[in-house]
């Protein structure tokens, strides 16, 4: 079987491209024809259609890059498989999608989404997204990268660190992390817990959008409010893996996560991880065993969302849904606190429960194994040797 697959190439330290890349790689070392293109290069595209000519062509993103990854390939006589993951909704191309032998998407809930804004999903099948092991490992914290990267953000050799990041850190569930911690800070400083709480944010639009709000639970946190700490900008995928290893514990109840590849790389790191118990968190995350998982305390609902003209629609105009959707949820803070108490007051547990992320993640997300699952779905799909 020859592939080609289209991605955010070369790459670059975000979550499709690096899904892509690690695709790509795992394809290649596991001894498949493959080559990687950038997704929107349609020149380059092209020659790798008259050049190379694939069986297939793979494209990671969501439903908004069907004209790349679908309407351009078809022109080649190239059959097309989507690996798609959901930013909330669907808004177009369902019909596209739907006729399509082979759609992948990255966990259930993306599938399910899919499915209910339209999307006959009867040929999709979940791909989760793989890591590499030699990019995301237990580093000790007696590492002198690990050291200086501690002693850079102000914290103390005796201080557990909780972790959150993503692009803001809203939508990873910081301002619910913000409310368990002052609903245990008193019980952490009587049992002589000291603690930090790290935010690493990539900064811009939707970081600028949350930053009232972030600060006002932090100033709730009173004394303790010094214990937050904002780390900013832009970080190479490489320079992660020390981040991730600088922590104890990592935080991420997302409001909206179809599949959370970091929290496999953070339990890849054996860290256990505290998230929320639906979407892609629900099947990467053992609640109990490799982390925890809170339960949905509220969701976000609407009743009618604006279309553009870049998400392939002739005008831009208001959609009225039949019913309303859901768009995000809200993590349970209370539940949150009684985990992240558990963790921080539990140095034994928290240790064997990182021992058994890091297990987890190797066993069922190492990128060989991923990218062998979705080689054998397309072989069998479209009768490929």
């Amino acid at each position: 079987m020859r592939s080609v697959i289209l991605y955010a190439y070369p790459p670059e330290p975000d979550g499709l491209s690096m899904q892509g890349h690690l695709l790509y790689k795992g394809m290649l070392e596991n001894g498949e024809e493959v080559m990687p293109v950038n997704i929107g290069a349609e020149f380059q595209k092209e020659w790798i259609y008259k050049y190379f000519k694939p069986d297939v062509a793979i494209g990671v993103g969501f439903w908004n890059h069907t004209p790349d990854i679908v309407h351009h390939t078809k022109q080649f006589g190239v059959d097309s498989v989507p690996w798609l993951v959901a930013d909330g909704w669907v808004a177009n191309y369902q019909k596209d999608l739907s006729e399509l032998p082979l759609v992948l998407a990255t966990s259930k809930w993306v599938k399910e989404t899919y499915e209910r804004d339209g999307t006959d999903v009867k040929n999709f099948e979940v791909a989760h997204i793989g890591y590499d092991p030699a990019m995301r490992h237990p580093i000790l914290k007696s590492d002198p990268q690990v050291k200086t990267l501690r002693k850079m953000l102000g914290i103390k050799d005796n201080e557990l660190v909780i972790l959150t990041a993503g692009g803001d850190v809203s939508s990873k569930g910081a301002q619910e992390v913000f409310k368990a911690l002052k609903i245990i800070q008193d019980e952490l400083r009587a049992k002589g817990i000291s603690w930090k709480y790290v935010c690493k944010l990539w900064g811009g639009e939707s970081a600028d959008g949350h930053w009232e709000d972030e600060q006002a639970l932090i100033e709730e946190l009173g004394d303790d409010k010094d214990r937050v700490i904002y780390a900013e900008g832009p970080m190479s995928y490489e320079f992660m893996n020390v981040l991730l290893n600088a922590c104890d514990i990592y935080a991420a109840p997302s409001r909206l996560e179809g599949f959370g590849m970091i929290q496999v790389e953070a339990q890849a790191c054996g860290k256990p991880v505290i998230s929320i118990d639906l979407m892609g968190p629900k099947e990467t995350v053992v609640h109990g065993e490799t982390g925890f998982l809170a339960p949905v305390a509220e969701t976000v609902d609407l009743s009618e969302e604006w279309v553009y003209k870049d998400m392939g629609y002739e005008e831009d105009h208001k959609i009225i849904f039949d019913k309303p959707k859901t768009f995000a949820y809200r993590a349970n803070s209370n539940s949150i606190a009684e985990y992240l108490l558990k963790l921080l007051t539990d140095n034994e547990f928290r240790n064997k429960m990182g021992e058994a992320a890091a297990k987890h993640a190797l066993e069922n997300f190492e990128y060989h194994k991923t990218a062998a699952h979705i080689t054998k779905l397309i072989k069998e799909k479209y009768k490929l040797k």
